[in-house]
């Protein structure tokens, strides 16, 4: 059989991509000219592209079309759910600074879904196994953790001090809910499942250097993470709703902290399985 990674010649495509994603979180931390939702937007594109552009040569177009559906939809239900009624996430709402909605949910955020979604599983397919005889849902429940990972250091950043959304009742993590990552967390694991079973009939046709790009990109986010703690904030404090204050330093701290610790534990993880399926290939 013909690898479909011969049929995408993609790497000068995936250099771009990096470049333009690290871009984006350079420009988010060096004062600039640049709207800020002009900088969320390449930032969300760029993680869009590498997850279509990669995961073609995994899942050929028609996968990661499906894949690209799944997010969107069980994304874009579960946010209007949660904005609406507060299940599963929390009481929040978004504002301008993610651009235009889509019901109540900014069309931004509906295709953020897909790139980390697609790192994410390609990290816990690494870590979990990619063989027929992985349990099904082995890749979902691996995939999902690394997901909240990423969201566990970013959404104090973009909801407490970048007010991208706003959590009504504040909360504990820097002012965001604990009922968000187990909203996420559910939310997350019900896509990785439908692409899981999806696939049960259709298996990847990656090579043994698969997943490569995958932990380099989620590495360089948790990079961008920690890159943002030596910034000098303006202002130095913010308050959530309920007018509990925090530093912002703090927070940054602490995103730098899970990005390092849980997001580089995930890729260094991932990088050594990917070492191990690459020794047992040339076997």
């Amino acid at each position: 059989m013909t690898n479909p990674s011969a049929r995408f010649p993609t790497t000068p495509a995936l250099v771009l991509i990096f470049a333009a994603y690290a871009a984006a979180r350079v420009l988010e931390i060096v004062p600039n000219p640049i709207p800020r939702t002009a900088i969320v937007t390449l930032d969300v594109l760029s993680a869009l592209a590498f997850a279509l552009v990669d995961g073609a040569r995994t899942w050929r177009l028609r996968g990661i079309l499906v894949f690209t559906g799944l997010c969107i939809v069980v994304g874009n239900i579960g946010e209007n759910l949660g904005v609406v009624t507060g299940f599963p996430f929390g009481r929040y709402y978004f504002v301008e600074l993610m651009g235009p909605k889509l019901f109540h949910v900014p069309i931004l955020l509906g295709l953020a879904y897909i790139g980390m979604a697609y790192v994410s599983w390609t990290l816990g397919a690494l870590i979990a196994g990619r063989t027929p005889a992985t349990p099904l849902l082995a890749v979902p429940l691996a995939a999902g953790f690394i997901m909240v990972a990423w969201d566990l250091a970013q959404d104090p950043v973009w909801s407490t001090v970048l007010h991208g959304w706003v959590w009504q009742d504040g909360g504990p993590w820097f002012g965001v809910p604990v009922s968000n990552y187990f909203g996420w967390y559910s939310t997350v694991f019900l896509i990785y499942l439908c692409f899981a079973l999806y696939l049960r009939r259709r298996p990847a046709q990656a090579n043994a250097n698969h997943g490569r790009a995958a932990i380099l990109f989620y590495a360089l986010c948790a990079l961008g993470n920690v890159a943002q703690a030596f910034g000098h904030p303006s202002p130095a404090v913010v308050q959530d709703p309920t007018g509990h204050a925090w530093r912002v330093a703090d927070i940054t701290a602490a995103s730098a902290l899970v990005s390092i610790f849980l997001m580089g534990a995930f890729a260094v993880l991932a990088w050594i399985r990917l070492d191990q399926h690459r020794q047992t290939a040339t076997d």
